[in-house]
């Protein structure tokens, strides 16, 4: 089967591909994970609890970061030495691994921007890069920078969509308003025929009560009691004091600008999404941390094969030196070669000791992968590293065939899903765009219901007329006037708004239009660049096999060459010891260089379960765990561990 046509092929994958990226969190809970990273609702007072729950007053509490290592770490720990399997390293690594442990606070922090969508605000952006895991020393000797840490500071994660373009969605939590005034006023009055009076003077006490609420529709309500209680000095009104209200009921709906659901909602969409992309972050990172991490561990399995290779070869020259004095004590052998041997001896230290550093500073890069608090644990820099597990290089590769191997690719890798999420989002953030370029027309309604009352002024002077017995009374009787609406108001109207040109919602529009078209063609270049990793990691594996059969032949044919030279020189067909030297020196660089071969098909095997997204299933990864930052399998180490003195 031929792959023509990638994005058709990723088109007829979306349903898995969406049923594939359900939030990695909710699944953590599901299977009983409990994540170090908590959020923590407020104590409600235990009688007025459930009246103050709306408003949220408090604040909510965040969890502290863990900087202590999981007790695992210790309970690897025997007689100075810190023994480890494969499994062992990616369990510490899950539990420990600041590059995990910073990338986990993402699912939190989408959550939260989805909080606020859900009221109506706009989104923020919480994206955190997917941090290129540790790298292992040089080889070349001591290294200079052997911090670990590769990639520089970290790699594009996709990060979801954040934009605040078009309408703004309306506020979806409703407020309430509360207002008191009181005040005392003096005024001067030029005529007194209305007040009676040369100054009137006003004590007086306002109050306002509203309720606000939008929603979704693009519509708001605003009710709205007002009330005031009035005393003044003029005779002229034959109520005083007075109590007047009002009940408003005001309704705004935007026609075309801001209208409808699908507008006002897909920032709530768009955050959801985003909740999608930080899982897929997060699964990235953990792919990613725990691939460098077991790059770090088989090149640890090379550097201690490495250094027996290099005792071994030293052992071998302190022999031929020795051998070499004895015979030239005797007389059979020309001093001169006590010279060689003494130098091929030292040469042969020179590489033991390269390759201790190398073990060394592996174990240092490779401590601070599995732990969180490497700066500070003094107990760590006295524990050496012993891996358990050996490179095991497989007869023949068992290997689908390379149409299937991009298909799965493109199933189960989270940088297509991530793409494909973004696109979704950036095609819902279009129509918010496409909705701005409407002109803004607002309808109104409002109702108001009025109501006054009082008492008879001791001053009436009659200006007024004979009292109105209607209106005397109390608060009671302002409310009863309110409610059967006995004083209505109505109004009703429009506005509209046309800007000329609207040349900014129109750039913004052909700009976001312009961005999806680069997001497809980015996600087609995704699908491309999958295919050809998949192709490449495939070749990768194959050549790094049969380059490690080479190499193991190479160091048969150099043992072979070795014992022939040996026998030469001891039974005196040769006198020159100076071949033997070379025979010595090269079967440990083939030693070498097989080891090497082994530790290079390692790495072809992790970057072709990359290539393919099968990381986790080959390694037994629980993303629930991942997530939650626990492994519930227990380390078992063999019971014939020595309890001596460290490595």
């Amino acid at each position: 089967m031929r792959l023509q046509n990638p994005h058709l092929m990723l088109k007829r994958l979306r349903a898995p591909l969406a049923l594939a990226s359900l939030p990695i969190i909710a699944a953590g809970i599901a299977a009983g994970q409990t994540s170090d990273i908590t959020i923590t609702n407020p104590k409600e007072p235990r009688l007025v609890g459930p009246v103050l729950r709306p408003f949220h007053f408090e604040k909510r509490i965040v969890s502290q970061p863990r900087f202590s290592n999981t007790p695992r770490l210790e309970s690897l720990v025997r007689a100075g030495n810190l023994y480890l399997t494969v499994q062992d390293v990616i369990a510490l690594v899950l539990e420990n691994n600041l590059d995990i442990e910073i990338q986990r606070y993402g699912p939190f922090l989408a959550r939260e921007v989805q909080r606020r969508a859900d009221a109506g605000n706009i989104l923020r952006s919480v994206s955190s890069p997917i941090l290129a895991g540790p790298t292992s020393v040089s080889t070349a000797g001591v290294s200079l920078n052997a911090s670990g840490l590769g990639g520089g500071g970290g790699l594009f994660s996709g990060g979801g969509v954040v934009t605040s373009i078009g309408p703004n969605p309306p506020n979806l939590d409703p407020s309430i308003y509360a207002g008191f005034q009181l005040g005392h006023t003096t005024i001067p009055q030029s005529n007194t025929t209305f007040n009676a009076t040369p100054a009137l003077t006003n004590n007086y006490r306002n109050y306002t009560f509203q309720y606000a609420q939008s929603f979704l529709t693009g519509t708001s309500a605003f009710l709205t009691y007002n009330s005031s209680h009035s005393l003044n000095n003029s005779p002229s009104g034959f109520l005083d004091p007075t109590v007047a209200g009002a009940l408003d009921l005001t309704i705004q709906q935007n026609l075309l600008q801001g209208f409808g659901v699908a507008v006002n909602k897909r920032y709530i969409k768009v955050a959801r999404n985003n909740q999608k992309v930080s899982d897929l972050a997060l699964k990235q990172q953990v792919i990613a941390t725990v691939s460098a991490a077991l790059n770090l561990y088989w090149d640890l399995v090379t550097f201690d094969d490495t250094v027996r290779i290099s005792e071994q070869a030293v052992a071998t020259a302190q022999k031929l030196y020795e051998d070499n004095q004895a015979e030239v004590k005797l007389g059979a052998l020309a001093s001169i070669e006590v010279t060689r041997a003494a130098a091929a001896l030292s040469a042969a230290k020179e590489n033991l000791l390269i390759a201790q550093t190398n073990v060394a500073q592996q174990e240092i890069v490779l401590k601070n992968a599995l732990t969180r608090n490497a700066s500070e644990a003094a107990w760590l820099d006295d524990v050496h590293l012993v891996p358990l597990d050996r490179i095991d290089i497989p007869a023949a590769e068992q290997l689908k065939p390379t149409p299937q191997l991009i298909t799965e690719a493109l199933a189960t890798r989270p940088e297509i899903e991530q793409a494909r999420i973004n696109l979704q989002s950036q095609e819902l953030q279009l129509k918010g765009d496409k909705n701005g370029l409407l002109p803004n027309l607002n309808a109104f309604v409002d109702v108001t219901n009025n109501g006054l009352a009082g008492v008879i002024n001791p001053l009436y002077n009659g200006a007024s007329g004979a009292p109105n017995p209607y209106f005397i009374g109390g608060y009671g009787d302002l409310l009863s006037q309110i409610f059967r609406r006995n004083f209505p108001n109505y109004s009703a109207g429009f506005s509209l708004n046309i800007p000329l040109r609207n040349r900014a919602a129109q750039a913004d529009y052909v700009t976001d239009a312009l961005g999806i078209r680069q997001t497809e063609l980015q996600l087609r270049r995704a699908v491309n660049q999958i295919s050809v990793e998949v192709k490449t990691s495939v070749i990768g594996l194959e050549q790094a096999r049969a380059r490690y059969e080479t190499a193991v032949n190479t160091r048969k044919l150099s043992e072979q060459n070795l014992e022939a030279e040996q026998n030469r020189f001891k039974f005196g067909a040769v006198t020159d010891a100076t071949l033997v030297i070379a025979a010595q020196n090269q079967l440990a660089a083939d030693q070498t260089a097989e080891a090497q071969s082994m530790a290079n098909y390692t790495h072809a095997r992790l970057s072709f379960d990359q290539a393919i997204g099968e990381t986790l299933d080959v390694n037994h990864i629980s993303m629930s765990e991942a997530a939650a930052g626990h492994v519930a399998r227990q380390s078992a180490l063999p019971a014939n561990l020595p309890n001596g003195a460290a490595k």
